[in-house]
């Protein structure tokens, strides 16, 4: 007699819930999370981006049994003030015994987008990194062409280590970010099958190294993405959301030849391993 095989338990290392309450409303927001949970995402980590979420990312996380991580986003700084990082210590301080609060993040550096002051972000990144050290968490790095500047910061500021989100650096890179405790973060952009570099980096790494993530509603993976021309003609932008994880795993089980349901296992553990109050967590689930 064969014995069942037990559920793949995924974890959305990185998505932002408390957008589709604001977009959609709670009962919305509240069956999107129901349809992941029965898809496998046992855990979603809810990382804030600016002073005016920090309190709906952490109500998001009580209300569905997830985590949250607090932090000022490098696509918001140009709206943050001083104080700002003033109120993220007190946020921090007042949270020390919520279990839930896992990182700081999403934080980091942007040299992708036009218009962002590099000396302002790396500012607020800086003083961030300052606050993970004092509070001894973890930091969810946003890292878009940035890489080389980010890991300066994290040798002359270095952290416990934690996730870089949305990896598409070099080999090298990654390397070193590593080296430094860090795991790698993939997601919806995995699944496109011109994305070359990102498909053979997620193939070469340490296997120890690689967490998974839907970046949800953004980054949606090739099968939800409307073209430009699709839009124009009036397709809707199919909605990204964590249920679609386990989709995104199974296309990187593929691409390392290893059963999806082994990757599930490895790719929690990883998690579990870059945020230690995550794993605190997972193990009182019942």
């Amino acid at each position: 007699m064969q014995t069942a095989q037990p559920s793949p338990f995924w974890i959305d290392t990185h998505c932002h819930l408390d957008e589709f309450v604001t977009h959609g409303g709670q009962a919305d927001a509240d069956a999107m999370r129901a349809s992941a949970r029965i898809a496998g995402v046992a855990h979603c980590v809810i990382p804030a981006v600016e002073r005016n979420n920090w309190q709906a990312s952490r109500e998001a996380a009580h209300r569905w049994s997830d985590s949250y991580a607090l932090g000022i986003h490098p696509l918001y700084t140009p709206r943050a003030a001083e104080g700002d990082l003033a109120a993220l210590d007190e946020a921090l301080n007042e949270a020390r015994s919520d279990a839930r609060l896992v990182a700081i993040g999403e934080i980091g550096l942007d040299f992708f987008l036009p218009g962002l002051d590099p000396a302002r972000q790396e500012h607020f990144y800086r003083a961030q990194l300052q606050l993970a050290r004092r509070f001894d968490l973890p930091v969810i790095l946003h890292v878009r062409r940035s890489a080389d500047r980010l890991l300066k910061h994290l040798r002359e500021v270095p952290v416990q280590g934690g996730i870089a989100h949305a990896f598409n650096g070099s080999l090298q890179q990654a390397e070193a970010f590593v080296a430094m405790g860090f795991k790698l973060g993939f997601g919806g952009a995995l699944t496109f099958e011109r994305a070359l570099q990102l498909r053979r980096l997620a193939e070469q790494l340490p296997l120890d190294a690689l967490v998974l993530e839907t970046d949800a509603p953004d980054i949606p993976p090739h099968w939800l993405y409307v073209t430009a021309e699709q839009r124009e003609a009036g397709v809707p932008q199919a909605r990204n959301t964590p249920a679609e994880l386990p989709r995104i795993g199974a296309v990187l089980a593929g691409l390392r030849g290893i059963d999806v349901n082994e990757l599930a296992r490895i790719s929690s553990a990883n998690a579990a391993a870059a945020l230690p109050r995550l794993k605190a967590l997972l193990e009182a689930r019942p």
